[in-house]
C-alpha cells in the first residue's frame, strides 16, 4: 500500500511540475514573477505538499528560484547566461549529431525524415505551435541517437532551462524560412551520414535562430498577478 501511495504521489508531483513548467514556457508566468504556493495549490485543487515538491523540481531545472524571503520566483536569466548556455547546447547538439551519423540505423533516419516532413507541413500551414513541437522532437531525437547517456542527460537539463527562450523566439522569428532551409540542410547531411557537415549545420542553425531573443525586453523583475489555472486531472 505504501508503495502505491508513493507512486501516486510522485505522479501527481510530476503532473503539477509539468503544468507549471508549461505555463513558464508559454510566458504565462514571466521572469521575476512570484509563484505563491498556497494560491497555486488552491487553484489546482492539490495540497501544498505536491506543489512544494513540484516547485523544487523546477528549481533544480533552473526555471524557478526559491528563497526564504520571497518563496518561489520564476528565474530571471540574464542575456549573458542565456548566451553561455546556448553555446554549450550548440556544442552538445553538434557532438550528438556527429555520433548519430555513425550510430543511427536506416529506420532511425527514416523516422527523423518523417518528423521533418511533418514539421515542413506545419511550416507551410504557418502553424508555429506544431512547428515548434516537431522542431524540438527532431533536435531531441538526434541527441538520443547519439547513444551517449551523459550527453543526453546534460542536454535534457540545459534544454529545459532554455525552452522558454526557444519557444518565444520561435513565436517571433521573422526569418522562419531561413530556419526551415537550415533544417533541410541538417537532414540532407544526416541522410548522407556526413558527420562533419551535420555538425557544422547544427552549430550554424542554433547560433542564429534564437539566441538574439536573449537581448529583448522580457519584462524583467516585474511582479505579475497569478493567472487562473485549471484543476489538475
Amino acid at each position: 500500500m505504501d508503495d502505491i501511495e508513493s507512486t501516486n504521489r510522485a505522479g501527481l508531483v510530476e503532473k503539477v511540475a509539468d503544468y507549471l513548467r508549461e505555463h513558464i514556457v508559454m510566458d504565462h508566468f514571466q521572469p521575476g514573477q512570484r509563484l505563491p504556493e498556497r494560491t497555486l495549490a488552491d487553484q489546482l485543487k492539490v495540497s501544498r505538499t505536491p506543489m512544494r515538491e513540484a516547485l523544487k523540481i523546477l528549481a533544480s531545472e533552473g526555471l524557478v528560484v526559491i528563497s526564504p524571503h520571497r518563496g518561489a520566483v520564476v528565474a530571471d536569466v540574464s542575456p549573458e547566461d542565456i548566451q553561455e548556455k546556448a553555446y554549450v547546447l550548440s556544442v552538445l547538439e553538434q557532438a550528438a549529431a556527429e555520433l548519430a551519423c555513425t550510430k543511427a540505423t536506416e529506420d532511425d533516419i527514416a523516422e527523423l525524415q518523417a518528423l521533418h516532413f511533418e514539421m515542413k507541413a506545419a511550416f507551410l500551414r504557418r502553424d508555429r505551435q506544431n512547428y515548434f513541437r516537431l522542431n524540438q522532437d527532431i533536435h531531441n531525437r538526434i541527441v538520443l541517437l547519439s547513444g551517449n547517456s551523459s550527453l543526453i542527460e546534460i542536454h535534457a537539463k540545459l534544454s529545459r532551462q532554455l525552452y522558454r527562450v526557444r519557444y518565444l523566439s520561435n513565436q517571433k522569428n521573422e526569418k522562419w524560412s531561413v530556419a526551415m532551409a537550415e533544417h533541410e540542410a541538417i537532414m540532407a547531411a544526416m541522410e548522407a551520414r556526413d558527420a562533419e557537415q551535420i555538425g557544422r549545420e547544427l552549430r550554424n542553425h542554433l547560433g542564429k535562430t534564437w539566441v538574439k531573443y536573449a537581448h529583448e525586453d522580457n519584462s524583467q523583475g516585474v511582479e505579475k498577478s497569478t493567472p487562473t489555472l485549471a484543476k489538475i486531472k
